[in-house]
C-alpha cells in the first residue's frame, strides 16, 4: 500500500533524511523507531504531504503522491495523527471530530456511522461530547486526537508519539485501540517512545540513525536482540514497556479538567499542573548607618 523509495528531505541547507526507504502493506501494523533527532517525524510529515521531499518518491497504491498537498494524500486514504495532538481547544468534542471528517462532508449519509464507531472505541469521548477539547485532561485529549484521524476512515493511520506524556492505564487504552482499528484493516505505521510496547504490537520495524534506516526487520527479531537495539536506539527515555499490569482508576490519575484560554493549549495536553505564579521581588534593604570611630576605639 505505502511504498517510500531512497527519499532525501531538507529543512533549507540542512538535510534530514538520506535515502531512506520503507514499506507498509494493507493491514499491516509498523513500527518507525529512533533515537530522538533520528527523522521519525520528518517521515511521517513527509508521507503525509506536509512536506515536499527533494528527492525519491512516496507512493500510495503505486501512485506517486511526493508532490501532493497534504489534502490531497488524505483523500486518498491517509490520516496523520501528529505528535501534540493539535486540537482546537475551544471547540467542543464533536466539533473536533466533525473536522476530522472534511474530507469526506459530502457523504452525509456515512458520518453518523463514523462518529459512533469513535465513541464505540472511545466512550469517553461520548460522555464528553458537548465540552471543550481544551478543558480535558491529557489522556482524553489524546484519545480525541486518535478519534479525529480515524473520522475519515483512512486505510493508513500514521501515528507520532502517542504515549507522550500519559499514564500508563490511558497508554493500554490507547493501544487497544489502535489494535482494533488494525484488526479492521487499517494498516498503521507507529512512531513510539516505548521501543518495547511498540514491536509487541507491530509484525516488522524499521530503525532510524541520523536520518538514515539502520536496520529493519520482523519486531520479534528485534526484541530478541536488546543489544542490537541499544547499539542504535541507546539508552532512550521510556525504552522499557510501562506497566499496566495493576488496574487504575482513570479518574484517579488523571486531573480534574480546568477552563484554559486559547493560549494555554499546551499545558492542558501535557497534562502538566498550572505554573506558580511568580512572587513579587522583594524591595532592597536600606543600608544601615554605620556609627563615626570615636576617639576610645582606638
Amino acid at each position: 500500500m505505502l511504498e517510500v523509495n531512497a527519499i532525501d528531505v531538507h529543512y533549507g541547507p540542512v538535510q534530514a533524511l538520506f535515502g531512506v526507504s520503507l514499506n507498509v502493506e494493507a493491514g499491516e501494523m509498523v513500527a518507525l523507531l529512533g533515537a530522538n533527532g533520528a527523522g521519525k517525524t520528518t517521515t511521517l510529515r513527509t508521507i503525509s504531504g506536509l512536506i515536499a521531499p527533494s528527492n525519491g518518491a512516496v507512493r500510495i497504491d503505486g501512485r506517486d503522491v511526493s508532490s501532493l498537498s497534504a489534502q490531497k494524500v488524505v483523500r486518498l486514504g491517509v490520516a496523520h495523527l501528529p505528535e501534540g495532538r493539535e486540537l482546537f481547544p475551544e471547540l467542543t468534542v464533536e466539533e473536533n471530530l466533525r473536522l476530522g471528517y472534511w474530507s469526506r462532508r459530502r457523504d452525509r449519509s456515512a458520518f453518523a456511522g463514523r462518529i459512533d464507531h469513535i465513541y464505540h472505541l472511545f466512550p469517553r469521548l461520548k460522555e464528553r461530547a458537548k465540552q471543550a477539547a481544551g478543558t480535558m485532561s491529557g489522556g482524553e485529549q489524546q484519545m480525541l486526537a486518535v478519534g479525529r484521524a480515524l473520522m475519515s476512515g483512512p486505510r493508513l493511520l500514521l501515528v507520532d508519539e502517542v504515549s507522550l506524556g500519559l499514564a500508563p492505564i490511558v497508554v493500554s487504552s490507547l493501544f487497544q485501540a489502535l489494535e482494533e482499528v488494525n484488526r479492521e484493516g487499517t494498516a498503521i505505521l507507529l512512531v513510539e517512545q516505548f521501543v518495547h510496547l511498540a514491536l509487541k504490537h507491530t509484525s516488522r520495524a524499521y530503525v532510524l540513525g541520523k536520518g538514515e534506516v539502520v536496520i529493519e526487520g520482523r519486531s520479534k527479531d528485534l526484541l530478541a536482540s536488546p543489544e542490537l537495539m541499544a547499539a542504535y536506539l541507546g539508552e532512550m527515555e521510556g525504552e522499557d514497556e510501562p506497566d499496566a499490569a495493576e488496574p487504575i482508576d482513570l479518574e484517579v490519575i488523571e486531573r480534574e479538567p480546568v477552563s484554559v484560554s486559547a493560549a494555554e493549549p499546551a499545558a492542558v495536553e501535557s497534562g502538566a499542573a498550572p505554573a506558580a505564579k511568580p512572587r513579587k521581588p522583594r524591595a532592597p534593604r536600606k543600608p544601615r548607618a554605620r556609627k563615626p570611630p570615636s576617639s576610645t576605639d582606638a
